[in-house]
């Protein structure tokens, strides 16, 4: 399956939403690992390079796995039902590939989208480039993967995410919050004035109604809000205007993003981090 494989998608239950981010983050942790196959696989034309990734990945995949997707809110064309932790194995046997990345992308493959993002490198990622993969984005688990994995560290995200705040469409609007909330989960160095300006574009997207949107729209603000006291402040004081909104998606946004960032383990995150990192002023 895709991202949504661990338990289910950020797009259905709130205890999926976690295992999901958890199955992300083991994701983004498998980039960084030793790659024993990489040089051997450089060496090969695009071509058999694709074609080697597609195979790996169809050998992962079944019926049942497909059909699974639907269960996780995820709905797909072309897809040869890979688990998450199989796509991520794959990714494992390669080195940085832009050009594979590219191809995988353009492959139309479900789990070539989700493996794309993993072997990309950032360093090479265009603004047009994230623009084409969001024009893409028909579901919550690729438009995650590449905002969770790869477009949060790109030079471009912040750009993106204000650019992207203005989209009608239901997946490229999701990922304008799914890349702020990555953004503000990974970025250790941003300043926190830079998401404390994007925190009202998070506000003003709470009353959209659509499941995908009002969804990362919560995580944008609970995983802002888990940065620094003073980012926990701000997000708390968004929750709360939300909760005295007249909007009833506006609430709802408004309460799930008060039940999770008024825990005390998230005030104590947002207080260790700035002493592990350093006030971001």
């Amino acid at each position: 399956m895709s991202v949504a494989s661990s338990k289910a998608g950020v797009g259905t239950k709130k205890t999926g939403g976690k295992s999901r981010r958890k199955a992300a983050t083991a994701g983004a942790r498998t980039r960084s690992a030793p790659r024993s196959r990489g040089t051997a696989v450089a060496e090969q034309p695009l071509a058999a390079r694709l074609r080697d990734a597609l195979a790996a990945l169809q050998r992962s995949g079944s019926k049942a796995g497909v059909a699974g997707y639907a269960r996780y809110g995820v709905t797909v064309d072309r897809a040869f039902g890979t688990p998450m932790n199989k796509v991520q194995a794959v990714a494992r046997d390669h080195p940085r590939d832009h050009a594979l990345a590219l191809a995988l992308w353009k492959s139309g493959w479900h789990e070539a989208r989700l493996l794309a993002p993993y072997v990309d490198d950032p360093a090479q990622v265009t603004p047009a480039q994230m623009d084409a993969w969001c024009d893409d984005f028909d579901n919550w688990a690729t438009c995650d993967t590449a905002c969770f994995v790869l477009f949060d560290r790109t030079p471009h995200a912040f750009a993106k995410i204000a650019a992207w705040a203005k989209r009608r469409d239901e997946f490229g609007l999701r990922a304008a919050f799914a890349l702020l909330a990555s953004v503000a989960l990974h970025d250790k160095t941003t300043p926190d004035p830079v998401l404390l300006r994007l925190l009202p574009l998070a506000e003003r997207a709470a009353t959209d109604e659509r499941n995908f949107v009002k969804k990362a729209v919560s995580w944008a603000l609970r995983s802002t809000g888990s940065r620094s006291p003073g980012l926990h402040a701000a997000s708390l004081a968004v929750a709360e205007r939300l909760v005295a909104s007249d909007d009833s998606t506006a609430r709802w946004v408004g309460r799930d993003v008060l039940r999770d960032i008024t825990r005390p383990l998230v005030v104590k995150r947002a207080a260790k981090r700035v002493e592990k990192h350093g006030q971001h002023a």
